[in-house]
């Protein structure tokens, strides 16, 4: 209990109140740190050339802007589940560009960006105290803070091997440490590897002989770039060779933000088996999780149209192939399993840290983000966004292939 004293005179007295909780104990903020490095970075005359952060920075689509406005007369509230307009163009959408049948009403829902979804979906289906939730070992932050958010503990595991093979706690899969959820991401952020579908039926078989939910994060999955995923498509979670047809306990999210430039909007979707979907859509019901319906509109308009997504491909095609070959020539390595995704995966001198890298890029004028901003396995690495604009990008490949950066990277 907390003890209120309040004095006013003769009428002092002492109350009590409920303790108040305390503070989840979440990891720090870790862009934080690079604040040295951004100023160190912008002293540079040509100025900063900042690709730390996978922030889209090309115009969003008309096609949205213009659904945007038409829908911008919306005074009463949206559905949680989504508009029928927008849960059709969801099913066509994961049947057409994700290879994933059979989907109805109940399969699907909007979501208000993926970030939300990947931090609240352990404490929406459930994790408690004691329950683990596995994630790739090089990994976007917010699977870590998502379970210690529901008061579960995080695991990281090398998800591109047999799961078999998977280094658990003492006890994980007992009744004591159920394993709650298991949290992929392909292509993966930061490290651009792609599970393919027999990786995803083994994870499958085995998160089902423990009664674990496995979710998946595909947001970068229009962006595939080295064999085979150039030509074919990246395999959804949801994906029939790997589910044979059955999506219990399955979900899978996807973002527009990153195909569509809509990071701005916060809009993607969550699908898979009606019974999770289904209580995740209760809880978002009475918590207010609604997306706009403006935002609703644009979501209908941009999943429909394929060409604005071919384009802006393109865009980061030619970028990430610049960036490839200016990295290279100043002794960077990109890591050789990274296939897809939005960000090279670079190491460079066995004695440089990950810190040691940021630093040098930083000289040049250059943000880049620290491997072990991802966990252990990005020791020794940094993360390169692809998301600058034509001349920025030109810039820092410019500033790559100078003495300077050899020098820096030696």
């Amino acid at each position: 209990m907390r003890v209120i004293i309040s004095s006013r005179g003769d009428n002092a007295r002492v109350t009590t109140s409920p303790a108040l909780p305390r503070p989840l104990a979440l990891p720090d903020f870790p862009w934080d740190t690079l604040a040295p490095y951004r100023a160190r970075a912008a002293e540079h005359p040509g100025g900063v050339v900042d690709l730390a952060v996978g922030t889209p920075v090309d115009d969003t689509p008309a096609i949205a802007r213009e659904a945007l406005a038409a829908a911008s007369n919306a005074p009463g509230y949206p559905a949680a589940v989504g508009t029928p307009a927008l849960r059709a163009a969801i099913i066509d959408w994961a049947a057409r560009r994700r290879g994933v049948t059979g989907l109805t009403d109940a399969h699907v829902i909007p979501t208000i960006g993926s970030k939300e979804s990947v931090a609240l979906l352990p404490l929406h289906l459930g994790a408690r105290p004691g329950d683990l939730v596995l994630h790739p070992r090089a990994a976007y932050p917010t699977y870590d803070v998502g379970a210690r958010i529901a008061g579960a503990t995080p695991v990281p595991v090398d998800t591109d091997a047999d799961p078999a093979t998977w280094e658990l706690p003492d006890g994980a899969g007992t009744p004591d440490r159920p394993i709650a959820m298991i949290w992929l991401n392909s292509p993966g952020n930061p490290d651009g590897h792609v599970l393919d579908a027999a990786q995803l039926a083994r994870i499958i078989a085995w998160a089902r002989e423990r009664g674990a939910v496995v979710a998946s994060d595909e947001c970068y999955a229009a962006l595939g770039w080295e064999a085979p995923w150039d030509t074919e498509p990246i395999p959804s979670l949801l994906d029939p060779r790997a589910t044979g047809g059955d999506l219990s306990g399955l979900l899978a999210l996807y973002s527009l933000s990153k195909q569509s430039n809509l990071a701005g909007y916060r809009a993607a979707l969550l699908a898979g088996d009606p019974a999770l979907v289904g209580a995740v859509t209760e809880i978002r019901k009475h918590s207010g999780l609604l997306v706009p319906a403006p935002v609703q509109a644009v979501m209908v308009s941009v999943l429909a149209d394929d060409g604005h997504v071919a384009a802006q491909r393109e865009a980061y095609r030619a970028r990430r192939e610049a960036l490839l070959a200016a990295t290279a020539e100043a002794g960077l390595a990109n890591d050789p399993a990274s296939a897809a995704g939005l960000y090279l995966w670079l190491s460079g001198p066995e004695d440089m840290s990950a810190l040691d890298l940021v630093g040098a890029f930083a000289e040049l004028g250059i943000v880049v983000a620290p491997g072990d901003f991802y966990g252990g396995a990005g020791a020794g690495r940094v993360r390169m966004s692809l998301t600058g604009t034509d001349e920025r990008v030109a810039a820092a490949c410019e500033r790559l292939r100078s003495a300077r950066a050899r020098e820096l990277f030696t």
